[in-house]
């Protein structure tokens, strides 16, 4: 077993660590001292990221229970989990849902959360001082038109996270939710299938997040007194009030 050990750096785990808020989670996290296992389908960008910033970087599917298992196992400890990994397909109503992308979204952003976690908890217990970050969605919060299939994924995720939160409430373990709003990533241009103009018209007229804001907020979290737990963070750019409401300069 090639495990990941170091003695003076605690060890933080992120999904979704090729690119995003993934690649911005990893390198903050660095900067605030963890040693950080980068974890992504796209292990070469993942490799690229952990060569600068001193972590490792591992091949993992969150939808696969093997390529989970296999992951887990590598890692000797584990005191920080960051579950980013997850995305969105399409925009149709629930009447004309295509049932592949609710399947996809369900089978990433759920039950890929569900898999990590499960299988990182016996690591997280054992540092005595674990956390759990789940970066959820502002679609977690709301309904919207055209963000059927996501917000029930994103709603389920976020039950799964707080039914972990007081399932373990006899532990040391803590948990975060963190919800962004409109964040400038891939995110829209994965979401529409490669069309790279519809996704930048989810960003025109306004200034959204960048991916380090909203990194910012997990290191913060990361980092924070052992005896605090931050619950739940909501960060929107200035200019969406929720997901239907966001001012747009001409």
């Amino acid at each position: 077993m090639t495990g990941i050990d170091n003695q003076t750096a605690r060890t933080a785990v992120v999904t979704g660590a090729s690119s995003g808020i993934g690649e911005a989670t990893a390198r903050a996290l660095a900067a605030a001292g963890f040693q950080v296992v980068l974890g992504a389908r796209r292990l070469e960008p993942c490799e690229r990221i952990a060569a600068e910033i001193g972590g490792t970087a591992l091949f993992l599917d969150i939808t696969s229970d093997e390529s989970v298992t296999r992951f887990a196992d590598s890692l000797d400890s584990v005191a920080v989990l960051v579950n980013n990994a997850g995305g969105a397909r399409g925009m149709a109503a629930v009447g004309d849902g295509e049932v592949e992308d609710w399947r996809w979204m369900w089978e990433t952003n759920v039950l890929g959360t569900l898999r990590v976690t499960k299988a990182l908890i016996p690591k997280l217990l054992a540092d005595g001082d674990g956390m759990v970050i789940t970066v959820t969605s502002t679609a977690a919060l709301e309904v919207y038109p055209g963000g059927a299939g996501y917000t029930s994924a994103k709603h389920a995720e976020r039950a799964l996270h707080r039914m972990l939160e007081a399932e373990l409430a006899d532990t040391q373990l803590r948990f975060t939710e963190i919800s962004p709003g409109i964040v400038h990533s891939d995110f829209s241009t994965n979401r529409f299938h490669g069309d790279a103009e519809r996704a930048a018209a989810v960003y025109a007229g306004m200034t959204p997040l960048t991916a380090e804001d909203v990194a910012d907020v997990i290191a913060f979290a990361a980092t924070g007194p052992r005896n605090v737990s931050i619950e739940h963070v909501v960060i929107r750019p200035r200019a969406q009030a929720d997901s239907v409401t966001v001012f747009r300069e001409d």
